[in-house]
């Protein structure tokens, strides 16, 4: 790809002005990138619902100026492209700099409250921390697209994908050749576990500082008011993460690759290259192929998502207390809040999973819901299809949760079911927590293989289905996605950095 000379567009831009907040704000995290010209540029997808949230003409943006602006080949105004500097721990072993390798912050767009979000582009060459050659290919690209849009549909936050260009210019990695791409996505900030992590070993502790003023000011506000602001923010940082893994599990999704470079302090999800979602119940369930150990495994995600806020805390340390080792003790005790929080959390989303009212006790629908979840292991039973087959259940028709057991069991079936109806689910709740629309991991390559051969339609029909989840509709692909995927031999895997 060759390189570009900078140029800021004139004139009316498709995007309006950005800000280089980040990049102003802390140098030190942040390196100035060359981006690359895409030789033969082609939008494959633009995010139109997201574009009119950010006041953004889509028509313009798919115009060849809007194109140029996604791609790097054009700055939009006030645009100062950087690749952000972290560090990280990396299947628990620390890296001291890692950083965006392929990726750049374009700029911090405001909207007209004066909240920010940030314009990432990820795909765009090689950064001064490239660990191979910074570009990406289109069937990845395009699966961050379909994964945050189906995440962002199901209530979780997420990062979300404005567009996917393809570049014209192939990539080969491995001895394979693929077509390239650019994804463009936006997010409330890019600031990861590992940025602190990184701050923390630099000489000038001022840097610690700011970072941590810069994410009270973005993220968590009322920590301001506080008598200790940073404690503040560390409490709201382990309270909403707490959330964020309870959303995870009670959609069923596994993330891959919980690096503390791979997690945000806003609790957002971000990097849907190894992820997948659960179709057999299955706590061991890992898809990533350099996951042996199953480190970041299903039902490990708690406990690594507190390991990983217990690396956080160390980096917080020196702004908690006069002295490191006070800090050390004050941030340990804060992130032990993570263990109540995230039970209370837990409850709430297994509470609504199963239709009960807040009167239900929270023991109550902890032993209901682990029991169910414990005959889903024990079987190995579908678990989009169990909680989906629970509304007509409550409404008196057990057959479709019954007939996703074997003959044997459905007598200990019968009996949880029992218990669970005295406790009076509401249809109406269940159909409004268990989606009828779920990202099925074949469905998702199929599609996506047939898009990199230039056939995006399915694509583009799996993206309208999954923003629509709890949405039960009677099409062929909706039809696939509703059933229980065929047995294969071979094990569902994803890949990291592709």
């Amino acid at each position: 790809m060759p390189r570009r000379s900078t140029r800021e567009v004139q004139g009316h831009s498709p995007f309006p002005r950005l800000e280089p907040v980040w990049a102003s704000y802390l140098p030190e995290l942040s390196r100035p990138v060359d981006l690359r010209r895409a030789p033969r540029p082609r939008l494959l997808a633009l995010n139109d619902s997201l574009a009119r949230e950010l006041a953004i003409d889509a028509r313009t943006l798919s115009s060849d100026e809007g194109v140029s602006v996604l791609t790097g080949a054009a700055l939009a105004p006030g645009s100062s492209p950087v690749a952000q500097v972290y560090a990280g721990h990396q299947w628990g072993v620390f890296r001291p700099i890692l950083g965006d390798g392929r990726a750049a912050l374009l700029g911090e767009w405001r909207d007209a409250s004066g909240t920010f979000l940030d314009i990432h582009a990820k795909g765009i060459g090689p950064t001064s921390m490239s660990r191979v050659d910074g570009f990406a290919t289109v069937g990845p690209m395009l699966r961050e697209f379909l994964l945050s849009e189906a995440m962002h549909a199901l209530g979780l936050p997420t990062t979300r994908a404005l567009a996917v260009i393809a570049t014209g210019a192939p990539r080969s990695l491995d001895g394979v050749t693929l077509p390239g791409a650019v994804l463009v996505r936006t997010a409330r900030s890019h600031i990861r576990y590992g940025s602190f992590e990184y701050a923390a070993t630099l000489d000038d502790r001022t840097v610690l500082e700011r970072l941590a003023r810069f994410v009270v000011e973005r993220h968590y506000p009322d920590a301001a008011e506080d008598s200790h602001p940073t404690r503040r923010a560390l409490a709201r940082i382990v309270e909403t993460v707490a959330a964020q893994t309870a959303g995870w599990m009670g959609v069923g999704l596994v993330h891959g690759v919980l690096s503390t470079d791979n997690v945000l302090v806003s609790g957002e999800t971000i990097d849907y290259g190894p992820c997948a979602f659960l179709d057999a119940y299955d706590p061991e369930a890992v898809f990533s192929s350099i996951d042996r150990h199953g480190r970041y495994a299903f039902g490990r995600q708690p406990s690594i998502m507190r390991w990983n806020l217990e690396r956080l805390g160390e980096a917080f340390a020196p702004l908690l207390a006069e002295h490191v080792s006070e800090g050390r003790a004050v941030a340990a005790e804060i992130v032990a809040r993570f263990d109540t929080s995230f039970r209370e959390q837990w409850v709430d989303v297994f509470r609504a999973k199963l239709g009960l009212a807040p009167t239900v006790p929270a023991a109550t629908v902890e032993q209901t819901a682990n029991m169910a979840l414990a005959l889903l292991a024990k079987h190995r039973t579908d678990f989009p299809r169990f909680w989906r087959a629970l509304t007509p259940a409550a409404r008196g028709d057990r057959s479709g949760v019954l007939h996703l057991f074997s003959p044997p069991v459905r007598p200990l079936v019968e009996d949880w079911m029992e218990g669970w109806t005295a406790l009076g689910p509401d249809p109406t709740l269940l159909d409004a927590a268990n989606p009828a629309i779920v990202p099925r991991n074949h469905v998702v390559e199929e599609v996506l293989g047939a898009a990199v051969e230039g056939d995006l339609k399915p694509f583009h029909e799996l993206v309208e289905l999954v923003r629509n989840p709890f949405d039960a509709r009677d099409t062929p692909l909706a039809r696939k996605l509703a059933a229980i995927p065929p047995d294969t031999a071979a094990p569902f895997v994803t890949y990291c950095g592709t």
